[in-house]
């Protein structure tokens, strides 16, 4: 009964807007090719090794790589931040899962969770992952835990309760 529930719940709440989401897609920019990032200081694209992006420019890039589906090269650029931070953790499982290797991402998830247990972009993209599992139930309890955080009418909240509605991830 509670599971029927928490699913009705999931899916009548309105969708929340996402464009003031931290998740929106990023701005469109120039196309670098694989190995190499743009740089918004020099307008040129640098090589993911020789570059001099600040450590939030980098996560942008990342975001960034991964939207286009430039999964290896978005985890060349995680190389370079600090390991044991949640975003880095959090990136690292969405790369992971997007290259078919769903065990290894949720680790990352798992562990991005135990530094920052409020990360709810963390329990976005494991509860996007349990969804394209089938496991409905522990997406539930991923939606739950978002909401518990802090993070109902964010992207996350709603990507997840719009995935488990229809039974198909949304990433972006």
């Amino acid at each position: 009964m509670r599971f029927l529930l928490a699913t009705v719940l999931a899916i009548s709440l309105p969708v929340a807007v996402f464009a003031n989401s931290e998740e929106q897609a990023p701005p469109k920019k120039p196309q670098c090719e694989s190995g190499f990032i743009y740089d918004k200081k020099t307008k040129t694209c640098v090589s993911t090794n020789g570059h001099t992006l600040d450590t939030d420019a980098l996560y942008q890039e990342v975001r960034a790589l991964s939207y286009d589906g430039r999964y290896a090269d978005a985890q060349v650029l995680l190389a370079q931040l600090p390991a044991d931070d949640d975003r880095t953790l959090t990136y690292m499982g969405f790369t992971n899962r997007k290259m078919g290797q769903a065990e290894a991402a949720m680790e990352y998830y798992v562990r991005a969770l135990d530094k920052n247990p409020g990360n709810v972009l963390a329990r976005a993209y494991m509860g996007q992952g349990f969804v394209a599992d089938g496991n409905i139930s522990a997406a539930l309890e991923q939606l739950r835990e978002i909401r518990v955080h802090g993070g109902t009418g964010s992207w996350a909240e709603a990507s997840l309760r719009t995935a488990i509605a229809t039974g198909r991830p949304i990433d972006w």
